[in-house]
């Protein structure tokens, strides 16, 4: 039996055992199967020598373990290397290769529209707007090289830590920190990269009351989480009138190109695998 995993902490809300096992079923990969497993960082050279020994096929990798990752890897894809973040491993000639399918996930989102809906999930094109991110954790960095990639060219960071925010500044010079708590007047989009929210009523305490339906409507709040489906975050901007938009779509699309990396086949992304997630 060909095993294959996502590891992270916490991860009981981990759908990704869901997709990849419909996806298996569905192009007949009747010898594999996909797991979840709660992981701590000392058992990560671990979880890279089961896939050296071919225990463990590939494996995807979420929070917190997306950089701490890296030094147990042989080599780095390019988006990798550019992003120093790695969601998803597999081993070729020998060699364990991190890779990083969020950024890709994440362009294909922007460029896409709303599940069974014609709007289009940002305001495109995203040169001159404002764009707000929350969080600077392993996946931040994909989500800013791929706004990068579709023309943005304002965007702010704030993080708790703010030596964590100073560090994706290393690797985009272009974007402004701010000290958390502060935000600016008003952005096109907000962005929540961080785990706040996973557990129920979990919010974070940051005050966008004045994004005010009447004059903001068009404004999107997009919540990387995608399980629970409506984050406080979400139904507080939804409340307000706001656009709103959660990450089931990125996750999907992030796991369509770990899946291919892993068996050469190009999954499909249809109402079927959408409504798994609903």
């Amino acid at each position: 039996m060909k095993k294959y995993l996502v590891i992270g902490n916490p991860i009981e809300h981990s759908l990704s055992p869901l997709i990849h096992n419909y996806w298996m079923e569905k192009y007949r990969l009747v010898d594999s199967v996909y797991e979840k497993r709660k992981v701590e960082e000392k058992d990560l050279k671990n979880i890279i020598e089961e896939v050296r020994k071919d225990k463990v096929v590939g494996v995807n990798v979420t929070v917190p373990f997306k950089k701490l990752i890296i030094p147990f890897l042989d080599e780095l894809d390019s988006m990798a290397k550019e992003t120093q973040s790695v969601n998803t491993l597999f081993k070729i000639n020998n060699k364990i290769v991190g890779y990083n399918t969020d950024r890709a996930g994440f362009g294909d989102t922007i460029r896409g529209v709303y599940p069974r809906s014609n709007d289009p999930i940002m305001p495109l094109p995203l040169e001159h707007k404002c764009i707000f991110i929350l969080g600077a954790g392993g996946v931040t960095a994909s989500i800013i090289s791929a706004l990068k990639g579709e023309g943005a060219n304002n965007i702010i960071l704030s993080n708790r830590t703010k030596e964590k925010a100073n560090e994706l500044k290393k690797l985009f010079p272009e974007i402004e920190v701010l000290d958390w708590g502060k935000r600016p007047s008003i952005c096109n989009v907000v962005i929540n990269t961080t785990s706040v929210g996973l557990t129920k009523d979990e919010e974070l305490k940051i005050d966008f009351s004045d994004y005010d339906k009447n004059f903001h409507k068009n404004i999107l709040f997009y919540d990387l989480i995608y399980n629970p489906e409506e984050t406080v975050f979400l139904k507080k901007a939804r409340l307000r009138g706001n656009k709103i938009m959660n990450g089931k779509m990125m996750f999907l699309n992030q796991a369509k190109y770990a899946f291919n990396i892993w068996t050469n086949i190009e999954p499909e992304i249809d109402d079927e695998v959408i409504k798994l997630l609903d």
